[in-house]
């Protein structure tokens, strides 16, 4: 792990926890499932991608309580099978953290296919949304729990409009969920990712740029994020999963309904 302040271990903080990471074969959401698995939760990750459960069963090889759950949530039925099958096999759920999301394509907004923009938004928006609808009378029934929403400071940047409008959703059902949900001991939080390096994706959310100018159009979403960064980089995978293990933890006890942008300066 990075010995870095955000790779930075915090023994116990989510024993006896039981935590639902979605998105989480790779990227971030693998980073906050390992980070807070490693912390002592009981981690139970969720992907479409059959990779999942060789992310679970490393994590278990490791000695932590996880296991993998196979899920398409950008339907409403997928997400409520998620989140049972967590029931069924943990008997209860005190975090969710959704992380499913991501952009498709990388082009100026009138380049956009509708049916492309109808994707973008079921991609980014509608697992959030469907996990959060799922998840929630368990969390009322407890009087107790805790929802970490994975938004973007995208939200004001170029060349992906949908995807920006589809996070801004996110950051909406936030601050309005966590306004319906406190009465009921529930916290509704949210970062907002700047640029993050990662890996290579296994699995790929789109397809790749086909021509110079598709390049360009990408570039300049590069050039952009790095610029509004006030620290002049993309973030680390250990710097998006501290924040968001922060905000899960009850050391976030009293904050909700608040989006962090977690991105070198950049607010979105």
């Amino acid at each position: 792990m990075n010995s870095s302040p955000a790779g930075t271990i915090s023994p116990g903080r989510f024993s006896g926890k039981v935590v639902v990471v979605t998105g989480a074969a790779q990227g971030i959401g693998h980073a906050v499932a390992s980070r807070v698995a490693a912390e002592g939760a009981d981690t139970v990750l969720v992907d479409r991608a059959e990779l999942v459960l060789q992310a679970a069963a490393e994590l278990a090889g490791q000695g932590s309580a996880a296991v993998g759950v196979i899920a398409d949530l950008e339907q409403y039925d997928g997400a409520n099978s998620a989140i049972e099958e967590a029931l069924t096999l943990r008997g209860r759920i005190d975090v969710l953290i959704n992380n499913v999301g991501g952009t498709i394509w990388a082009k100026p907004f009138e380049h956009y296919e509708p049916e492309q923009i109808s994707k973008e938004i079921q991609r980014s928006l509608f697992p959030t949304l469907w996990t959060c609808r799922a998840v929630l009378p368990h969390m009322i029934s407890r009087q107790n729990g805790v929802i970490v929403n994975v938004a973007s400071v995208a939200t004001r940047g170029i060349n992906r409009v949908p995807y920006a409008a589809a996070k801004g959703g996110v950051k909406a059902i936030t601050a309005a969920l966590a306004l319906e949900a406190a009465p009921h001991g529930i916290r509704v939080v949210a970062t907002a990712p700047g640029g993050t390096e990662a890996p290579p994706r296994q699995v790929a959310r789109g397809p790749q740029p086909a021509d110079a100018t598709e390049k360009a159009w990408y570039q300049q979403i590069v050039d952009q994020t790095i610029d509004s960064s006030l620290m002049k980089r993309y973030g680390t995978l250990e710097e998006q999963a501290g924040p968001i293990a922060f905000l899960a933890s009850d050391e976030a006890s009293y904050i909700t309904g608040s989006v962090l942008a977690v991105a070198g300066g950049d607010l979105g």
